[in-house]
């Protein structure tokens, strides 16, 4: 399993943007400035004729920015190091200076991390007892590749991904020889591993302050709890965090937002009403003046069928990268696992309108099928960056291909 994140190391003499003697407040006025002459100056893309209104920060103060923990000893890391595998820590890129620089982010210890395999197991449970119940005593001839196929096709991973599977699980058994079905269950584990693998990657956080994520998703798939879910896993990695409530066409999104950020010691920029490109680009000029690590910026749901309602979108990030030219770094798209093919249409019509980085896979708890992320691998492979399995905090952690076929096949 791939580690939560990655994250560069900053050159210790980087020049700050701004004098150190200079107060926050100071700073934010400044960026608002800003925010207001860029705004003047995009026209009728600024919608002039709405005044946006001033921008209320509506959580709690921004908290001291966390000291970090000291670097251990060469000894100690060794000590720490001792039996652990890549994928349970954070670790810089490779470079050819000293390794001190690691610091050992809070793992889950083992009955955690045993109580999050086991719901997954559960929420992937409908899947797992059709395809689990095939190989129970079955003879490997063309009716178990049939009901293979039936219960793959009602996993929700598609005509493409099950052709796929079944034809390589075919060519697999002849040229291995296999004859029992245990190993012919044995043999799908290891093509679906293969087929997800390329789903698994890590967020790579410190290559660029403010790291900038724009997350979109329609309405009703988790996507504002989702993202203060992600803000309190990057408060573990030491990332000061910042929330722009771009949401201002749902009902009670800014104020869901707000208790997020109220619950996290987070600072959420938001407005009662106005453009929602406007609130973003502000809150991406605070970030720069505070020096913040992380800004996430929420999104309004949109439907990919709403062509004006995805033009929106478009014009966000547009509208991000004037105020950040390299941003945003990150497009996240958040997914509900139980709508089945439709949110491979979603991941589809989101992409290309806005250049997906990554997924976030919600509501895998207890109803949803799961074989869409193999229809997604095959059509269009976008890294998973998190999958959820219920409403706590701990219940969004990294996505493993190997954990999420184990739990497929039990």
């Amino acid at each position: 399993m791939f580690s939560f994140f990655k994250r560069f190391k900053k050159p210790a003499d980087e020049p700050l943007d701004t004098p150190q003697d200079e107060s926050v407040e100071a700073a934010e006025d400044e960026e608002i400035s800003e925010a207001e002459l860029e705004r003047q100056a995009l026209g009728a893309e600024a919608e002039p004729e709405e005044a946006a209104p001033e921008i209320h920060e509506k959580a709690a103060p921004v908290a001291p920015e966390p000291v970090k923990p000291a670097a251990p000893s060469t000894a100690e890391s060794k000590e720490y190091w001792q039996g652990r595998t890549t994928s349970q820590w954070l670790r810089a890129p490779e470079t050819d200076q000293a390794s001190e620089e690691i610091v050992p982010p809070p793992m889950l210890d083992a009955a955690a991390k045993k109580s999050w395999l086991s719901r997954l197991r559960h929420g992937l449970s409908k899947t797992s007892n059709n395809l689990t119940g095939i190989f129970v005593s079955a003879k490997i001839d063309e009716d178990l590749y049939e009901e293979l196929e039936t219960a793959l096709l009602m996993s929700d991973a598609g005509v493409d991904a099950t052709e796929f599977l079944l034809e390589s699980l075919r060519e697999k058994v002849r040229a291995e020889r296999l004859t029992d079905a245990t190993q012919v269950k044995a043999a799908l584990r290891e093509l679906l591993i293969d087929l997800l693998r390329p789903l698994e990657k890590s967020l790579m956080l410190g290559r660029a302050q403010p790291l900038v994520m724009m997350i979109a998703g329609v309405n009703g798939v988790g996507k504002t709890t989702s993202i203060g879910k992600l803000a309190k896993h990057l408060q573990r990695f030491n990332q000061s965090v910042l929330l722009a409530a771009g949401d201002t066409f749902r009902a009670a999104a800014r104020e869901q937002l707000t208790v997020w950020g109220e619950r996290n010691n987070v600072t959420v920029i938001a407005q009662e009403s106005g453009d929602a490109a406007a609130v973003i680009y502000d809150a991406v000029g605070a970030a720069r003046a505070r020096k913040i690590d992380v800004m996430m910026a929420d999104t309004a749901g949109r439907l990919p069928t709403q062509l004006h309602l995805m033009e929106e979108l478009r014009k966000v990030r547009r509208v991000i990268a004037k105020a950040m030219p390299d941003a945003p770094h990150e497009v996240l798209l958040v997914i509900d696992a139980n709508t089945g093919q439709n949110a491979l249409a979603q991941v589809k019509a989101f992409d290309d309108a806005l250049g997906l980085t990554g997924l976030v896979v919600t509501k895998l708890d207890g109803t949803a099928k799961g074989g869409i992320l193999a229809a997604i691998a095959r059509q269009r492979p976008i890294p998973v960056y998190f999958i959820g399995v219920g409403e706590k905090v701990e219940d969004l952690q990294p996505f493993s291909a190997e954990e999420f076929a184990d739990a497929l096949l039990g």
